[in-house]
């Protein structure tokens, strides 16, 4: 993937930088969706002369390219992935934090009655979509019938 990438950017003219190439690494190789800082974090490690305006600077360049996805699964922070990974949503419980994945599949209906009742094309990549889990539900049920 990463190689895919690295051609794409070449292709479009823009110059493979140590600092591009180290944040792709990063970006590229982390389990799961990653900060801005969290990416800087790791590349300043390796190469102190980096700035955060440059780990941010590439994000934007990435994601106007369509090599990564911003996702923002709460807390403030918006995350990064690669976008050759494959589309993927998540239910994030507002109550402790717990992230499901959430088949693409599910939204199929959605989309189709966003184009067919509003004729609204959605771009459907990459969604959040915050709530309580069946855990956290289960709690607050209980503690209502308790008082």
């Amino acid at each position: 993937m990463r190689n895919n990438t690295l051609d794409r950017l070449s292709e479009q003219g823009y110059r493979l930088t140590p600092q591009r190439m180290m944040i792709l690494d990063v970006i590229e190789t982390s389990v799961n969706h990653i900060s801005a800082e969290e990416i800087y974090s790791q590349v300043v490690a390796k190469y102190p002369r980096v700035n955060i305006s440059t780990v941010y600077r590439t994000l934007e360049l990435l994601k106007r390219l369509g090599l990564v996805t911003e996702t923002d699964l709460g807390g403030g922070e918006l995350r990064y992935h690669p976008a050759g990974r494959g589309r993927h949503h998540h239910l994030i419980c507002q109550k402790c934090g717990n992230v499901t994945d959430l088949d693409e599949s599910v939204l199929a209906m959605l989309r189709d009655t966003l184009l067919r009742e509003y004729g609204f094309a959605a771009d459907l990549k990459h969604l959040a979509i915050f709530g309580l889990c069946e855990k956290c539900r289960k709690e607050i049920n209980k503690d209502r019938i308790t008082k």
